[in-house]
This record gives C-alpha cells, sequence and structure tokens, in this order.
C-alpha cells in the first residue's frame, strides 16, 4: 500500500457517504455546526492522534514549526475548494450556485488571476472557497491554491471544455490520489457550451485523463456563464431561460455537491483532517533528510559505525573457527592417547603421551596464533580506514611475532626433551612434582623464566624455540635490549600452556592396577572410553573458555576503538540517533493515522 493519503484515503465504513439520492438535501448550517463530536468517535480519534503528533514534532526544532499545521478540534461549515486553473471560471461557478444578481457577479469575477488568497463564499450551509488559479506561472498563486487544498473538506475540481493539458491533469490525479480527495471531490467541467464543442466526446476524454478515478469521481459538464445570464437577462424568454439553466449543469452540480457534504461535519472532517495529519507527518519526514554537513557527518559515524562492526564480525568469525578447530584438536588427541592404551598394563606410551601433549600445546598455541592475527587485521583494515588514531589492541600473546609462537623446533629442542622426560617421569612418580614445577615457572616469571631461557638459549636449538625470528637474541648466550625480558615472558606463557596440557594429561598418567582376570579387556574399554569421554569435556570447555575469554579481549579494544573515534563521529551518531528516534515515532504515528483511513479499494 502506498503511504499516500490518497492510497490509505480510499473508502470507509466510518467515512464514506450514506447511500441515498444524489439530491439528498444538506443538512442547515446551525445542524452542522452544532457540537456533534461524541466520546470515541472517528473525529475524537483523530484529534487524539493529531495531539500525539504533536508532542513527537514539538521534540525537535526541525519538526517544530509543523505543528501549526495539525488538525485541531473544528465544527465550522464543511469547506469546498475550488481547485482549477484562472481561466476556468471558478469564480463565475462561486456566482452561479449563489445566485448572485448581475452586479455583484461582475465584481466576483474581475479579480482572478490577481488574487493572491483564498476567498471563502458561505452557501448552503457550507464554504465554497476560491482558490488562487494555478498554472498562472505565479508562484505566489500555486502556493496560496496548495495551502487551500490542504485545508479543505472536499474539492470542487474545475476544468473546461479545453480539456487539461498534461500539467494539469497531473495536478488534478494528485489532488484525487495523494491528496486522498477521490471520495471527496467533484469534476466540474466549465464552458461546455462553447462552440465546436462535442459534449460527448469531451467528458469521454475527460474520464480517460482521471484514469483509475474515472468511476469514483463524479464529471459534470456545465456553463455558469449561460446560467448567470439566465438570471439575470430581461430580454429572454422564460422559455429561453428555462433551456440556459438546464443546459447549465448547476442545478445537477448543487445536487452532487449537497450529496458529497450530507454526511455533515462529523461524518466528512475526520477523512479530512487525517489525510491532513498524514501530509503532515510526511513533510515531518522531510524536514529529516539530511544534507550539507549534517549529511556528511552522519555518513561519517555511520561509515565509522560499519567499519568496527565489520572489525568485530571478522574477528568473532576467526574465534569461533579457531576455538573449535583447538578443540576438534584436543578430541582427536584424547582419541589418540586412548587408541594408545596397552591390553597389557592400561598404560598410555611414552611416546604417545608426549605428542599428545605436544598436540594439546600447539593447539593452543595455534589458536592464540590465528586469534591475534585476526585482531591484528581488523586493526589495521581500521588504521587504513580512519588513520594512526586507532588505538593498537592490547596483545593475546606474548610480544612476540607469530611465527616465533611456534614451540616446535625441527629436531628435538632441550624444550621438547624436557616435556618428553616429564612426561615418562609423570608416568612413573605422577604428576605432581612436574605439575609444582611447571605453576612455579608460569608463576613466577621475573627468576624461574629467567633462569629457563637462559638455558634454553645456551643452545641453537633452543634459540629457534625462543627467537625464530631473531628479535630476542643476537646468537648463542646473548640477549638484545630487553630481550631477556621478552624471553622470560615467553617461556612463562609456555609454560602456562604446559601446565594446562599436563593437567589435561593427569588421566593418562595416573596408572591404576587392571584386573589380572577375564574382566581385564573390559576393564581396558573402559579405560579408553573414560579417557575419550575425558578429553570430550576438556575441549568443550576449552573451546568455550578460549571463546569467552577471546570475546571479552575483543570487547574491551572495540570499546577502547569507539572512545578514540568518538570526537570524529559524535556530531553525527548524535543527529542520526535524533533522526532515528523522530522518525520511528512519525512512522508510528503515520501507520495509526492509515488504519483510521481504513482499508483501500481498487
Amino acid at each position: 500500500m502506498s503511504r499516500k493519503c490518497g492510497r490509505a484515503c480510499r473508502n470507509t465504513s466510518w467515512m464514506s457517504s450514506p447511500s441515498g439520492s444524489r439530491s439528498a438535501r444538506i443538512p442547515s448550517a446551525e445542524k452542522e455546526m452544532g457540537p456533534h463530536m461524541t466520546d470515541g468517535g472517528p473525529d475524537a480519534r483523530v484529534l487524539a492522534l493529531s495531539a500525539r503528533a504533536e508532542e513527537v514534532l514539538n521534540a525537535h526544532p526541525r519538526t517544530r514549526g509543523l505543528t501549526a499545521s495539525l488538525p485541531r478540534a473544528d465544527t465550522s461549515p464543511l469547506r469546498i475548494a475550488l481547485l482549477g486553473p484562472y481561466s476556468a471560471g471558478k469564480s463565475m461557478l462561486i456566482a452561479a450556485l449563489r445566485r448572485l444578481p448581475a452586479a455583484e457577479v461582475e465584481r466576483l469575477v474581475d479579480a482572478a488571476p490577481k488574487t493572491q488568497e483564498a476567498t471563502p463564499y458561505p452557501w448552503n450551509g457550507v464554504t465554497l472557497v476560491d482558490l488562487p488559479g494555478t498554472l498562472s506561472g505565479n508562484d505566489e498563486h500555486s502556493a496560496a491554491a496548495r495551502h487551500g487544498v490542504r485545508g479543505a473538506d472536499a474539492l470542487m475540481i474545475v476544468t473546461t471544455s479545453e480539456l487539461p493539458g498534461e500539467a494539469e491533469t497531473e495536478a488534478i490525479l494528485r489532488a484525487l490520489d495523494a491528496d486522498g480527495f477521490a471520495d471527496r471531490s467533484v469534476v466540474v467541467v466549465n464552458k461546455m457550451s462553447a462552440e465546436n464543442s462535442d459534449r460527448e466526446v469531451i467528458l469521454d476524454e475527460i474520464r480517460k485523463r482521471l484514469g483509475p478515478f474515472a468511476d469514483r469521481v463524479p464529471v459534470i459538464p456545465t456553463d455558469a456563464r449561460d446560467y448567470v445570464d439566465a438570471a439575470n437577462d430581461p430580454e429572454l424568454t422564460d422559455e429561453h431561460r428555462e433551456l440556459l439553466v438546464a443546459e447549465s449543469g448547476i442545478d445537477a452540480l448543487t445536487a452532487e455537491l449537497r450529496r458529497i457534504t450530507a454526511p455533515g461535519v462529523e461524518g466528512v472532517r475526520p477523512k479530512a483532517q487525517v489525510c491532513e495529519l498524514i501530509r503532515v507527518l510526511e513533510d515531518a519526514e522531510q524536514r529529516w533528510e539530511l544534507d550539507g554537513e549534517e549529511l556528511d557527518a552522519a555518513q561519517t559515524a555511520k561509515n565509522a559505525e560499519g567499519s568496527i562492526s565489520r572489525a568485530k564480525e571478522g574477528v568473532l568469525d576467526a574465534l569461533e573457527r579457531e576455538s573449535e578447530i583447538a578443540a576438534s584438536r584436543i578430541r582427536t588427541a584424547g582419541g589418540r592417547a586412548a587408541d594408545g592404551v596397552s591390553e597389557k598394563n592400561g598404560v598410555v606410551p611414552v611416546d604417545i603421551a608426549t605428542a599428545v601433549a605436544g598436540e594439546l600445546i600447539d593447539a593452543r598455541t595455534d589458536f592464540d596464533v590465528k586469534f591475534s592475527s585476526s585482531v591484528r587485521a581488523a586493526f589495521d583494515a581500521l588504521v587504513a580506514e580512519h588513520g594512526d588514531g586507532v588505538p593498537e589492541p592490547e596483545a593475546w600473546v606474548n610480544d612476540v611475532d607469530a611465527p616465533e609462537a611456534i614451540l616446535a623446533a625441527p629436531t628435538e629442542s632441550p624444550y621438547e626433551r624436557a616435556i618428553r622426560e616429564a612426561a615418562e617421569k609423570a608416568a612413573k612418580v605422577g604428576a605432581k612434582r612436574l605439575h609444582e614445577w611447571i605453576k612455579k615457572v608460569a608463576g613466577e616469571p621475573g627468576e624461574a623464566a629467567a633462569n629457563v631461557a637462559n638455558w634454553l638459549n645456551k643452545t641453537r636449538a633452543g634459540q629457534k624455540v625462543l627467537d625464530a625470528g631473531g628479535k630476542i637474541t643476537n646468537g648463542v648466550g646473548k640477549f638484545k635490549p630487553w630481550g631477556k625480558i621478552k624471553a622470560g615472558e615467553k617461556v612463562a606463557g609456555a609454560a602456562g600452556k604446559v601446565q594446562w596440557a599436563m593437567a589435561v594429561m593427569g588421566p593418562l598418567m595416573d596408572v591404576k592396577s587392571i584386573a589380572q582376570d577375564q574382566s581385564k579387556w573390559m576393564a581396558i574399554n573402559k579405560r579408553r572410553q573414560a579417557l575419550r569421554h575425558h578429553f570430550t569435556e576438556v575441549a568443550l570447555s576449552q573451546r568455550n573458555d578460549l571463546t569467552d575469554a577471546g570475546e571479552q579481549h575483543l570487547s574491551e579494544w572495540i570499546a577502547d576503538v569507539e572512545q578514540s573515534l568518538s570526537g570524529l563521529t559524535h556530531p553525527g551518531a548524535e543527529i542520526s540517533a535524533a533522526r532515528e528516534t523522530a522518525l520511528e515515532g512519525i512512522k508510528s504515528l503515520r501507520d495509526e493515522a492509515e488504519k483510521l483511513v481504513g482499508p483501500t479499494t481498487g
């Protein structure tokens, strides 16, 4: 459905004209002007909606000035506006409808097209409003006519036997459709007694130009001059007078106008008011169309919001993907450990246990590298778009480039050998002492970690573990400035991963006696299942922990980014937020107003 009032303001049960004769008499002026508003009636609902619209429009200076155009309680006579070009004879039609004497007729028609304001004339309990002529090239005339249309309850659209041109036809269709007057209008084809005028041809052409409204809007052929002459020319015979009156169409026009206005103020005006309310709300939406500096500011804020959102989504995608990969590798490692359980004694061989420990550490390390890389990529993208003001994210891994985070060396390093020997020792005497040593390294990165770093750095294999990119050491036994501290941090971080891995490995090293009877095979299978279950639980827990920690890490950095860019985005964001709030309120009111109009037809 079109948002325009015309498409919304079509036939409704509470606003349609009652059935009956076209010559139904209009109520008296006294009856029309009486206080007929009823609580909960259409007029009350429109006015309640208008009061809410006033609050919404008053909330911002952009739309505050429109409140004067909102519908108000009004029991004055119905207003029928005459719309048409200055040469169509609108003033003569008013003179004919009012049965004016010759002297008054001349005074009335003398002003057009100089009249710049709508002029009211009382007629049969309603008010005929003569609007300035349109299509005269006078912008003031057109503006006054437009204003008069918006204040009308019904329209008399006046054209001539010369047929409306393209611009005039467009104006007529706009009044019927967009302005919502299709069921409250009559089209008057004036000057029909002109020479060479074929009435039926002209009326058929008019209906074609009305398009979808041809069957909804009455078309009345008239000649107001004939009617005025018949009333005022003393030389006419009664027979000629009656003939001119009959062919003038003024009586038919009078009957049609009475039919349109027959429901009275409380029946016609609510529809006019709700359509005007919708037009005011459309004007309010147009007031929120941004341009110039405001548009630039809003666009800047929107672009920044979009780039931040893309950066965040990219990291979250990587976080979800890599945490699941890490979990999968943990489950795979658990399966390898379970498959390796010896059927002789239920022990996981040392080489398998060592490989499983290495896989656990690698899974965590690789996750750190990939996640850190995704955050770095997001940071680089934001810097490319918004400059160096974007804050660098807190390092997820230690301050070492990604390649250096890979702990495994091509050949077995002292660090790898230490892990393997620790696994062997744990298998024999339990993991408790190893856990204590690892915990000490991880918990006291100063001295303990530095000692381990010194020990590793004495060999080239150890250097590969510590410094694959050459940023920490200058060779065997030598550190770059601050390199020893960074090496200690790296060892401490690696120790933390080893500590975690060895805690996961606990069930592998905690070898219990296996029954040496016929249930031995069942017991081994049970141990294998228990190991798989254990690693599955660890995988799930690790995935959740990594996801939670990663989201928190990302959230803190994004908050820093938003804060750093606030000076650039705040003005536009403020405008956009105010606009969004205002438009949301306006749209809600428009939706309710269109519901008051009722279902559309045709």
